[in-house]
């Protein structure tokens, strides 16, 4: 039988909007689950990205809720490479087509937090989205 729907749980990292400033990260919780992935949606750029002018998609995990700590490469799968402070997207060029970014989390860490976090001007905002998508849920069905 080909059932994922109740296998799966998705919660939302960071709602749906035009951004033109950081979010407020919320701690998402995996316990119940042996695996997720971060889907990170980004829309058309409402200006044209550059090193100064940039978003950059930050990961942390943490075993308590509190003490947030950065992702590593070894903490991740399908991204080139995680940056400082767990950067695992961003975006410093012309963005001129929407897109996900998918970002496999394999680290041993309960809670996961993603930040869009926003330096220089962004005099127009950029429509971002993002879910974590929990996997191989321990129960059946998941919630």
């Amino acid at each position: 039988m080909r059932d994922l729907v109740n296998s799966l749980a998705a919660v939302v990292a960071i709602p749906a909007a035009v951004y033109d400033a950081d979010n407020t990260a919320v701690g998402v919780d995996l316990l119940g689950f042996e695996s997720a992935v971060v889907a990170i949606h980004v829309g058309v750029g409402g200006i044209t990205f550059t090193s100064a002018n940039k978003v950059e998609f930050k990961l942390t995990h943490s075993d308590d809720d509190i003490t947030y700590t950065a992702v590593t490469d070894a903490d991740v799968q399908g991204v080139d490479g995680v940056g400082a402070d767990g950067i695992v997207k961003s975006l410093v060029a012309a963005h001129a087509a929407a897109d996900i970014t998918k970002v496999g989390y394999v680290g041993g860490k309960r809670y996961l937090k993603l930040t869009a976090d926003f330096s220089g001007t962004h005099g127009t905002g950029t429509p971002i989205a993002a879910e974590v998508i929990k996997g191989h849920s321990r129960y059946w069905p998941a919630v």
